[in-house]
């Protein structure tokens, strides 16, 4: 088969909303020795791309960028030096392309697709090799998709630096990507889940899942509180992070002494946090960073999600001519688990 010239892509013209983004045609360059060609199946979207969208991504981002960062797709073309890939397999790529393992580097931050350097939100993406993972088998690609920000995010949180064990309780908030994930995947470890989220609906999705206890906040305004008398009065072992300065406190106060608070994202706004280095302090918690993870995380993870037929949960597919309403879907929150985008016909 000839290979294409040509892509189909998206650029931000303008970073100040997502109604800026227009799709273009540009030439496919000549691979590198060490490249693979790879034709995108599925994208889904992330928090990050609505903030990139509106200029305000704090780590960074390039002028005029192709946007998004999770592909799954197949190799159409491989590098002369590439060992281990054919074409025909089915694959994601790193969500920093040069995060092989170990600790994130800012060498390797600005390797993150679709801010720093060019997305995935095109009909071909060539890759370095090195940044690939096999597609679990009974995964299609847009479930596949919705793997390397929020699930390998969620990995790292909970079985990166301080791995739960069985009997763990672990706090997730809200019913996001990385929420659902660090949900099913606590799960599947045998840890005991409890969810937060302002929408009994979503919360009736999270039991579903296998979360034991939900609360919604709305009308539990004190969960942190909820959280310590459903434990006991102990505290919960992980804390999935994401809403930042207007939770951290009260995460705080629901984690055991000793526990690990994992700051994923700041949804919830901006809050008075200058007592948290005494609250810290006070109850020996571990607070870490996440940037996303390495591809050996990754690998580790689809073993996993293998090894128990984990489902990823889709909440609506776009196809890739309507992406702008597939942001649109993203930024009202009505969604549980991920938005995705079917970028290839067949």
């Amino acid at each position: 088969m000839s290979l294409p010239q040509k892509t189909r892509e998206y650029r931000l013209t303008k970073p100040d909303g997502f109604h800026n983004l227009i799709l273009t045609e540009a030439p496919i360059r000549k691979l590198k020795s060490t490249e693979v060609l790879v034709k995108v199946h599925a994208v889904s979207l992330q928090y990050r791309d609505l903030i990139v969208a509106k200029g305000q991504y704090p780590l960074g981002q390039k002028e005029n960028v192709v946007p998004g960062s999770d592909l799954a797709g197949e190799i159409v073309a491989v590098g002369e030096d590439v060992k281990g890939w054919k074409v025909g397999e089915r694959v994601c790529s790193n969500f920093a392309t040069d995060h092989i393992h170990g600790d994130v580097t800012e060498e390797i931050k600005n390797t993150g697709l679709g801010a720093p350097i060019d997305g995935v939100l095109t009909e071909y993406k060539i890759l370095p090799a090195h940044s690939l993972v096999r597609i679990p088998e009974h995964l299609s690609y847009e479930e596949a998709s919705t793997l390397p920000c929020a699930a390998v995010t969620a990995y790292n949180a909970l079985l990166g630096a301080v791995p739960l064990k069985g009997g763990d309780i672990v706090l997730v908030q809200g019913t996001g990507g990385v929420s659902i994930f660090g949900l099913q995947l606590a799960v599947a470890s045998g840890a005991t889940v409890i969810a937060t989220s302002s929408s009994n609906k979503k919360l009736e999705i999270a039991k579903k899942l296998g979360a034991t206890h939900v609360i919604n906040y709305k009308e539990t305004p004190d969960w942190d509180k909820e959280v310590l008398k459903l434990t006991g009065g102990r505290g919960v072992d992980h804390v999935i992070e994401v809403g930042g300065p207007g939770t951290i406190i009260k995460s705080v106060n629901a984690t055991r002494y000793g526990g690990q608070i994992h700051v994923i994202g700041f949804v919830a706004g901006l809050a008075d946090v200058s007592q948290l280095p005494v609250l810290i302090l006070s109850k020996a918690v571990n607070v870490r960073g996440i940037l996303i993870g390495s591809r050996t995380q990754f690998e580790d993870m689809n073993r996993l999600i293998s090894a128990v037929k984990l489902k990823p949960v889709v909440d609506k597919v776009f196809d890739f001519e309507h992406l702008r309403q597939a942001y649109e879907h993203l930024e009202s929150q009505q969604h549980v688990g991920k938005v995705v985008v079917k970028v290839s016909k067949d």
